[in-house]
């Protein structure tokens, strides 16, 4: 027998059962495999409800997969309850999934923007899938879109229309405000087919309108709609009687209110009118408006809409389903038939916000004397009443002759004889006085140009005459002498002086004129008389002349709370009561003695003008005229007149009278 020995038995181990090795490999096999991933049940039901809430965004369920029905299904049942919504599309997404067997439950997240309203609408909907061989799929439920919704019911919006903001004159007065009016139309619940189009010739016929244009309009309206023809002022004059208008079947005329000014012409080419927005003013909006929004279409109205025309709301309500329609494509998934619908409810409602007023310092009384006063006046006019203590622009009135050009406040003409009180604060600046001796030929060649003064020109002021005189009879040839007097820049400092030339953002369409430095010496010459280049606005010869009654620069302002700083140098008070005494001789001794000599009230002073334009000969003529009286400074206006003294001089006169 071989001998036990310790060494060999440890170098031969023990064999271990084959069933040990195997588990031990698979606990390795185990420590070295990742977590599960997720289940492919949960997989497949989260993409068909991610898909149902894409479907229900595009408001097109046609992709997508129904129990019991096919997209195309379910989308016919889903038109009828988002009708009422319009072109809004909601953003919906899907929640995280919970499956159980073939059953999946998901919430939907909705979030309605309405256009221009702050406050979006957003809920929770809850949306229920199967599983049908293999495929997930939506099971139809009204409360798929809202979850108050039981089959008898639909959505529905408004927009909740804010108040359009007031647009107030001195001291508060109401400018444009709500006033009554009526509307004339058709109503289409009343009259339809060749009945229709017999009614809108005849209402087009009473109502002097395009008969085709509105024809066409009714045909297009719907069987609900009431098709507006005109709106007329309640106490307007031409009104058609009521009678004439509901002798015309379905013809009807309805009181209303609408933002209006105290008469269709009142300050219109600066306030501005107001229409319904345009698809050009949706797309500028960048979404706050919608067509068929109330917003500014010019002036006023349009630059300052956004403050005007207030914040929209909006209303949607739960409303009772169209008879005959059914929002389910199987009869299991929506009450029976016999539900009763149910009234009307809110379920979203945001409440609109009035625009706020625009406050300007017109004065209703004086800008309708001002349009009183051009009222017959044939070519273009204009007159701007300014207060001289404050700069407030109290009138800028066109004449019809304008048209809806706002030519007050944005005209560009050559103000002829006016600007010579811009070129006497020059010459006073280059050390003249205003007794300094000129010399008033009756004509003047410069470089070859004779310059000559106007055709009744009082023989007695030509030769040798001081500076006030010349203002007083406007001698354009000794204006034209004193040239070499200024130096460069020197003509327009003193224009820019009297807030003439000087380029300002008060916050309405302005133009306060130019006066440019001219190289020959011709225009040089024109250039003292407001011809050459010269250039201004109605409203820029009423701040000349305010500002020599102010004894300031004066910078007209419109709106409350826009003041425009002057930037030129300042009027000393030395050559403020220089030019005051100047201008007075223009009236007790001068151009301007005819028609404003005989004014009651505070002394007047003044500047008559006569500015040539075009190439034509005879030159054709603009007529102008500046005067302050008192705590009112007034220019006027007026295209293609014989003269300042002889066109304007009377409009002036008849204002300044008014104003007593």
């Amino acid at each position: 027998m071989r001998p036990f020995s310790p060494d060999v038995a440890r170098a031969r181990p023990a064999r271990r059962p084959r069933w040990t090795s195997l588990a031990v490999a698979a606990l390795l096999l185990a420590g070295c495999t990742s977590t599960p991933g997720p289940d492919p049940d949960d997989a497949g039901a989260q993409a068909a409800a991610d898909a149902l809430a894409a479907g229900l965004a595009a408001k097109d369920l046609t992709p997508v997969a129904f129990e019991g029905a096919t997209g195309a299904e379910a989308e016919a049942r889903l038109d009828p309850l988002v009708a009422g919504m319009g072109p809004l599309a909601p953003v919906v997404t899907a929640g995280p999934v919970s499956t159980d067997g073939d059953t999946a439950r998901s919430t939907l997240t909705y979030r309605w923007t309405f256009p221009g309203v702050p406050a979006p609408w957003t809920y929770e909907a809850p949306a229920q899938l199967v599983r049908e061989a293999g495929t997930w799929k939506t099971r139809w439920a009204p409360t798929l879109l809202e979850p108050s919704l039981n089959g008898s019911q639909r959505l529905s919006q408004r927009r909740l229309y804010p108040e359009r903001g007031e647009v107030l004159g001195e001291d508060g007065d109401p400018l444009v405000t709500q006033r009554s009016v009526i509307r004339i139309g058709l109503d289409k619940t009343a009259v339809s087919g060749a009945a229709a189009t017999r009614s809108a010739r005849q209402l087009a016929a009473l109502l002097d309108i395009d008969a085709g244009d509105y024809v066409d309009e009714v045909a297009d309206a719907g069987p609900q709609a009431f098709v507006e023809a005109l709106t007329v002022r309640a106490e307007a004059d031409d009104r058609p009687d009521d009678g004439d208008v509901r002798a015309i079947t379905g013809a009807l005329a309805l009181e209303d209110r609408q933002m209006l000014a105290p008469t269709r012409t009142f300050a219109r080419s600066l306030l501005g009118t107001v229409g319904e927005a345009t698809k050009e003013d949706v797309d500028a909006a960048g979404g706050a408006v919608v067509t068929g929004d109330q917003v500014g279409r010019s002036g006023l109205q349009k630059r300052y809409d956004e403050q005007l025309r207030g914040v929209p709301g909006v209303q949607v309500v739960r409303a009772p389903l169209a008879t005959g329609a059914s929002p389910s494509p199987s009869p299991s998934a929506d009450p029976s038939p016999s539900a009763s619908p149910s009234p009307a409810a809110d379920l979203f409602r945001v409440a609109p916000t009035a625009g706020e007023p625009l406050e300007l310092t017109l004065n209703q009384t004086l800008q309708q004397l001002a349009e009183d006063v051009l009222a017959d006046t044939g070519p273009a006019s204009a007159l701007v009443a300014v207060r001289p203590s404050t700069g407030a622009v109290l009138a800028a009135a066109n004449g019809p002759g304008a048209g809806d050009q706002a030519l007050a406040t944005t005209g560009q003409f050559p103000p002829g004889s006016t600007f010579k009180v811009a070129s006497s604060l020059a010459l006073l600046r280059a050390g003249l006085t205003p007794t300094s001796p000129v010399r008033c030929p009756a004509t003047l060649e410069v470089d070859g140009f004779r310059f000559k003064n106007y055709s009744d020109y009082p023989g007695g002021s030509l030769g040798r005459i001081d500076l006030r005189t010349a203002l007083a009879q406007s001698c354009n040839t000794a204006f034209i002498g004193e040239r070499d007097e200024l130096g460069r820049g020197d003509l327009a400092d003193a224009a820019a002086s009297l807030g003439l030339g000087t380029d300002y953002d008060v916050g309405f369409p302005s133009f306060f004129g130019a006066v440019p430095e001219e190289s020959s010496e011709t225009g040089r010459g024109a250039a003292m008389i407001g011809q050459a280049k010269d250039q201004a606005s109605p409203l820029a010869m009423a701040a000349v002349v305010a500002s020599v009654q102010a004894g300031k620069t004066v910078v007209p302002h419109l709106l409350d709370g826009t003041v425009a700083e002057p930037t030129a140098a300042p009027l000393t008070e030395d050559e403020a009561d220089q030019l005051r005494a100047m201008m007075r001789r223009v009236v007790t001794q001068g151009s301007a003695g005819g028609v404003l000599g005989d004014l009651d009230g505070p002394a007047v002073l003044a500047k008559t003008g006569t500015a040539e334009y075009g190439d034509d000969e005879p030159r054709k003529t603009h007529a102008w005229m500046i005067a302050a009286q008192g705590d009112l400074a007034v220019a006027v206006f007026v295209a293609d007149g014989a003269s300042g003294s002889r066109t304007a001089g009377p409009l002036l006169a008849d204002f300044l009278r008014g104003t007593r």
